[in-house]
């Protein structure tokens, strides 16, 4: 967790080479990925200087704290993803400030974002967390509500289904941790093997 500016340029540009790498490991163009910072817990001071050093996207998990940060910096163009497990009383919040969430397990919160998305805001976009270990330590939709719930949300108003995601076990052996991105595309290509009339969401 960075709590200094220094070296931040240097810093990113390790990241982005890796992530360079890796997408041309999978045989994707870099320019496919995102790059999302995760801010909680950081100063805005540090959030300005990324953002200075070519960082567009920033993630935050606690919403008070992401409100503050989204008044100070309102000068920049930075798309906000909310990341963390969302309540149902916090919704408005984040219906009315964010881009993204990444962390939707349940249909209730669904509908709540979408009826507190303001009319004339783009579409939020969202994507399903799926939970393929069944940890209880965390949120999550189980594999096998996964169609039921992409298909209710794909078709609520002002969201947009973006995909899925999900936070593995920690793993020790690189080709483990694989083999969990590995279920969750074989269940995004299940998901966009249904016809078009039923909304699957394409990832």
């Amino acid at each position: 967790m960075l709590r200094s500016s220094q070296n931040l340029p240097e810093r990113l540009r390790t990241v982005r080479e890796r992530m360079a790498a890796a997408a041309a490991g999978a045989g994707r163009s870099v320019d496919s990925v995102t790059l999302v910072a995760v801010s909680k817990g950081q100063p805005a001071e540090l959030i300005r200087a990324a953002a200075a050093a070519g960082v567009t996207d920033v993630g935050e998990s606690y919403l008070a704290e992401a409100v503050q940060k989204m008044d100070g910096l309102g000068d920049l163009p930075l798309t906000w993803h909310f990341i963390g497990r969302l309540q149902a009383n916090k919704t408005r919040h984040v219906a009315e400030r964010f881009a993204w969430v990444h962390g939707l397990d349940r249909l209730k919160i669904a509908e709540r974002l979408a009826a507190q998305r303001p009319y004339h805001a783009p579409a939020l976009n969202v994507c399903i967390q799926v939970s393929l270990a069944g940890e209880a330590s965390k949120g999550g939709v189980p594999p096998g509500e996964v169609p039921g719930l992409a298909a209710a949300v794909a078709v609520l108003p002002r969201l947009a289904l973006r995909g899925l995601m999900c936070i593995p076990p920690e793993e020790t052996d690189p080709r483990r941790q694989r083999d969990w991105f590995a279920r969750l595309r074989a269940l995004r290509d299940s998901l966009n093997a249904v016809p078009a009339q039923a909304e699957a969401p394409a990832a």
